[in-house]
C-alpha cells in the first residue's frame, strides 16, 4: 500500500502516521495544508510548516499544499496534489469530526482510494496517555480556553503532567484530546521518526489565549 499521509505535525497525524507504518505500509509521503488566510474548519494551523523537519527525519517526502480558509479551495488544493502521487489511500488523524471525516472520504472516492481514519472516536484519554507511553514527545504550541494558561506553552507532555491536563479538563469541562481546538500541538519525537527534534521559540500569553511561535527546528 502507498500511503500519504495528512500531517499537521501535530499528535493526531503523527498517532496515524505511525499506525500506518505498524500495519506495513509504505507512507511515500506527508502532505500539508497550509492555510493561508485565517481558521480553518478542516485542518490545524498553527506550526504547519514545520512538518517539513519532521519528514525529513523519516526520509518521506514532503507536499506543502497553499490554500485559503474556505473549505472547498482546501479541498480542491488537496486534491490536486493528491492526484499525482500514485496511492493507494491517504491516512488522517481525525478523531470526532464527522464533517471532516466526510469530505476526506469523499475526495478519496473520487480520486479512486482510499481514506483512513485509525483514530476514530478513540477514547480521549487512552489515545493521549498511550501515545505518551510509546515515546510520542508531545509539544503544546498553543493554548485557548479556560483553565490552560501560558506554563503549558513549550511544554512536552509526559505521564505525570498528562494526569494534571486531564484533572484540569475535568474541572473546566474541555475536551483532554484537545479535539475542540483548546489546545494545538507539534510533535518533536516518537517512534516515527529517527531521531529528537530540536525546537527553538518564543511564548506569548494574553489572559485566555496563548502561542508558541516555532521559530527553528532542527
Amino acid at each position: 500500500m502507498r500511503i500519504a499521509v495528512l500531517s499537521s505535525g501535530g499528535k493526531d497525524s503523527s498517532a496515524a502516521w505511525w499506525w500506518a507504518q505498524c500495519r506495513g505500509w509504505d507512507v511515500v509521503a506527508l502532505v500539508t495544508v497550509q492555510i493561508q488566510d485565517g481558521d480553518s474548519h478542516m485542518f490545524q494551523v498553527p506550526s504547519t510548516k514545520w512538518v517539513e523537519p519532521q519528514a525529513l527525519a523519516a526520509d518521506v517526502d514532503w507536499y506543502s499544499v497553499d490554500a485559503s480558509g474556505s473549505v472547498a479551495d482546501e479541498i480542491s488544493s488537496l486534491e490536486a496534489v493528491l492526484q499525482d502521487l500514485n496511492l493507494d489511500g491517504i491516512v488522517s488523524g481525525a478523531l470526532r469530526s464527522d464533517f471532516q471525516k466526510v469530505k476526506l472520504e469523499n475526495m478519496a472516492h473520487r480520486l479512486g482510494i482510499h481514506s483512513f481514519s485509525p483514530l476514530w472516536h478513540q477514547d480521549p484519554y487512552s489515545h493521549l496517555h498511550g501515545m505518551i507511553e510509546n515515546g510520542f514527545k508531545i509539544m503544546i504550541t498553543s493554548v485557548s480556553c479556560e483553565g490552560l494558561d501560558g506554563k503549558w506553552l513549550g511544554k512536552i507532555l509526559d505521564l505525570e503532567n498528562v494526569q494534571e491536563l486531564k484533572s484540569l479538563s475535568e474541572k473546566y469541562r474541555f475536551n483532554v484530546d484537545g479535539e475542540g481546538g483548546e489546545y494545538e500541538t507539534f510533535v518533536v519525537g516518537g517512534p516515527h521518526l529517527s531521531r529528537t527534534l530540536q525546537v527553538e521559540g518564543t511564548a506569548s500569553f494574553d489572559a485566555r489565549r496563548g502561542e508558541f511561535k516555532i521559530s527553528k527546528v532542527h
